[in-house]
């Protein structure tokens, strides 16, 4: 996959602003990062990940709600179309009745609130005067209660980026999701361990116009929350969704992208695909196909493949109980328009027959088009013969296009109205979605419809919360400076840039920032043994196999501040650093005195006065190694040379 996405981004300009200007590309982010506590967001379980045996299992089917307005949510509609059941697995230490929607909610995390509020203080929001809790619907079962409760902090925030503000729209506080297992046809499985950790959601404004732009403003975003020492790190603490819309469309949802380079080829492509869809909406409007021309109709056809060679021909499966042909009127040739790259309508239009119809056995569709080789579709064929036979049934045209779609009655039914929904929409608007990035990273397959306003709504468990100024006062006091204040900070101390701009969102820049107020360190030695010392020792740990802790901030700080009263070398403080962080009781220490010097260069140029290179600066420079080396780093190097030079 990774040679296909090469293929896909060789020569493209990411940050090319003429291009993406002319489409009209505009782009948002939504990121979610889990908060670093100890409990979830609504009740006292702890917070922890589990790949064991679950201790129990549910079953629950989800259905919609309206909403205060009287209304449903598109999106809990369609989850409802897909007649899922829902298995959850528990965990006894990490899911109470709660999660299970068997009790109202507990006050909510206090910790997690004063997180949110430091997070949302760095990126300039206003705050609100009162908390209110509301519920967000979910039909895809990822949350047992069907709704999510979520909670605005701060709105009207911004970030500086290229000389200008990329504005943030709104900071909320909400619980995560539970993680998916399994996913096939009607039955999703899904692990509840993560489900209810405490994580903010920050939504910027569509202020990124090129798909480049998209990326940094996500990794400048990630690193501020990095800086703020409030949230969780590692595989599966934070998410991305990307909003993208050009000139002419409607915004479109990326869900969950992976990492922040991705977002640059899968804008990209979305921009391309959104332009591609314009295109056939003019080619099906000059055909006279609009909305309110739009025909289609479809058959049950299961009659024409009682026999067993034709089904085993076709490739069509033994046993489909129902065949179904969609008839789009006029639209001959349509749905061999190319989207994305190696992808036409008519797989947009599988994708979507494999989500609401539960149909996820690819090839799903066959297109029957006339084309005089037969229709092939994956492993799929039809004779021109059969195709003319079904036409005259069925009463189709010569412009018309045939889509064959099959499985249980009730999913070939429900698949043949899809594929009716999608082509009616391709005539007018493009329809809001959510797409899920494909595997190649470059591509996009759809998810569901865009959730709409009617989802939200007040949740009557949880009172609203004061957000007194007294504990503002108190949160801005202590948060973190922002990644990009402190990088120019350490520059400034001589710290180089790549250095100082990996210390900016270090765990221990705090720890760094207070010894270098409060003691006599050496400030570059420092921010080398935090950084490249601590993780190229991490690396060899791992490699090692070997589980052992990383030192905790207070053992560091001893270290340091002993480290810079003893004036300890700086191989020496390396010995004695790696000794800590392989979890012996390790402290650094003095140099040699000039008599243990003396005495040591004195034996190591007995030991080696067989020793001679062609230079003689060669020959002392490996004597004042073997001095360095023998005092474990206790020997200061310019000494040792001065004292070897006079011996």
């Amino acid at each position: 996959m990774d040679a296909w996405r090469k293929k896909l981004t060789k020569g493209v300009d990411f940050d090319d602003a003429e291009f993406y200007s002319k489409l009209g590309f505009k782009c948002g982010l939504e990121i979610h990062q889990q908060l670093d506590t100890k409990k979830k967001l609504f009740c006292h379980c702890p917070v922890g990940y589990r790949n064991d045996e679950p201790d129990a299992v549910i079953l629950r089917h989800m259905r919609p709600t309206l909403s205060e307005m009287g209304t449903y949510d598109g999106t809990a509609l369609m989850e409802f179309k897909t007649r899922k059941q829902v298995i959850y697995q528990l965990y006894r230490e990490n899911v109470c009745t709660y999660e299970m929607d068997d009790t109202p909610p507990f006050p909510i995390n206090q910790h997690a609130l004063d997180y949110a509020i430091e997070i949302a203080l760095m990126l300039n929001c206003q705050l609100v005067d009162e908390v209110h809790i509301t519920r967000k619907q979910y039909l895809d079962g990822s949350i047992p209660t069907g709704f999510q409760r979520t909670a605005i902090i701060g709105i009207d925030g911004w970030i500086p980026y290229r000389g200008r503000k990329i504005r943030i729209q709104q900071l909320a506080l909400e619980e995560d999701a539970c993680r998916e297992v399994e996913d096939s046809r009607h039955t999703i499985v899904f692990r509840t361990d993560r489900l209810s950790i405490p994580l903010v959601e920050i939504v910027t404004k569509p202020d990124m116009f090129t798909p480049h732009e998209a990326a940094e403003v996500d990794e400048l975003l990630g690193r501020l929350m990095r800086a703020s020492g409030r949230v969780r790190r590692g595989i599966g603490s934070a998410r991305q969704d990307v909003n993208v819309s050009i000139t002419g469309s409607e915004r479109v949802e990326i869900k969950g992208v992976p990492r922040t380079p991705d977002i640059r080829p899968l804008t990209h492509y979305e921009a391309l695909r959104q332009k591609a869809l314009l295109e056939l909406r003019d080619e099906l409007n000059n055909r006279g196909i609009t909305p309110e021309t739009f025909k289609a109709d479809y058959h049950d056809i299961t009659n024409h493949f009682t026999n067993p060679e034709i089904r085993s021909m076709s490739g069509i499966p033994q046993g489909t109980q129902r065949i179904n042909v969609v008839n789009l009127s006029a639209w001959q040739g349509l749905l061999k328009h190319k989207t994305q790259p190696g992808i036409t309508f008519a797989a947009e239009i599988a994708g979507r027959v494999r989500v609401i119809a539960c149909l996820d056995d690819i090839p799903n569709i066959l297109v029957l088009d006339r084309q005089p080789e037969g229709i092939l579709h994956g492993e799929l064929r039809l004779s021109i013969e059969l195709e003319e036979h079904i036409r005259a049934e069925i009463g189709a045209d010569d412009d018309d296009t045939l889509v064959l779609v099959w499985g249980d009655a009730d999913d070939a039914e429900t698949g043949a109205k899809e594929i009716i929904i999608r082509a009616k929409e391709a005539c007018g608007l493009i329809p809001q979605e959510t797409r899920q990035h494909m595997t190649d990273k470059c591509r996009t397959d759809f998810e569901r419809i865009l959730p709409g306003p009617d989802r939200m709504y007040p949740d009557t468990d949880s009172p609203p919360i004061a957000i007194a100024r007294e504990r503002v006062r108190r949160i801005a006091a202590q948060t973190a400076p922002r990644p990009w204040e402190r990088e120019e900070k350490y520059k400034k101390m001589g710290i180089p840039d790549q250095l100082a701009t990996q210390l900016a969102i270090h765990v221990h820049a705090g720890l760094f920032d207070r010894l270098a107020e409060e003691s006599p360190i050496i400030h570059r030695l420092v921010a080398e043994a935090l950084v490249e010392w601590q993780k190229a020792i991490k690396r060899d740990k791992l490699e090692l196999k070997l589980n052992i802790d990383s030192p905790d901030e207070a053992r560091l700080e001893d270290f340091f501040k002993t480290a810079a009263y003893k004036r300890t070398p700086r191989r020496a403080l390396y010995y004695a650093f790696e000794k800590l962080c392989y979890g012996e009781d390790a402290e650094p220490p003095y140099p040699l005195s000039d008599e243990e010097l003396m005495k040591l260069s004195k034996k190591i140029k007995a030991e080696f006065k067989e020793v001679q290179f062609k230079s003689p600066d060669l020959t002392l420079n490996f004597l004042l190694g073997e001095v360095i080396e023998q005092s474990e780093g206790r020997a200061e190097p310019c000494k040792g040379k001065k004292m070897l030079e006079n011996l």
